[in-house]
């Protein structure tokens, strides 16, 4: 399904209609119902950039291979546009709880530090040195002592 890409830029439409066998009227069709987006010269020329390749293979793929029709690909974009969007505010969300408990964290360490009968200092992570053979000691083995 994949076609062979030479080059990243913008391809005109018979380019494109040409690496995808399709006609070039299904490309206007894809744009009118509004699933593809290209770019525009300043002559009006469709300009087909890496993205709506892409997605323009997506769309063939649901198309050719699992035989949905324009009004279901329609709306399977935009559940995915939704996803993806859902996606991000969710990242954003967790970036954020991150932040807020690192800083009530920080917080609370340092009030209680100073609320304390006795001060407490932050605690420290200090590396062992690795035991040397003949500083481990043996197994006791049972019965003896």
């Amino acid at each position: 399904m994949t076609a062979k890409r030479k080059s990243k830029g913008a391809y005109m439409i018979s380019a494109v209609a040409e690496m995808y066998e399709i006609h070039p009227q299904t490309l206007r069709l894809y744009e009118r119902e509004g699933l593809l987006k290209p770019s525009r010269t300043d002559g009006n020329t469709r300009l087909y950039t890496e993205e709506d390749i892409e997605r323009l293979e997506f769309i063939l793929n649901l198309a050719r291979d699992l035989g949905v029709n324009i009004a279901g690909i329609a709306i399977i974009l935009q559940m995915r546009e939704r996803m993806e969007e859902m996606n991000r505010q969710m990242q954003s969300f967790v970036e954020y709880i991150r932040s807020e408990m690192l800083t009530h964290m920080q917080q609370a360490a340092g009030a209680q530090s100073r609320s304390a009968m006795v001060p407490l200092r932050k605690p420290m992570i200090v590396p062992r040195a690795p035991l040397s053979a003949d500083k481990i000691p043996s197994p006791k083995k049972p019965g003896k002592s």
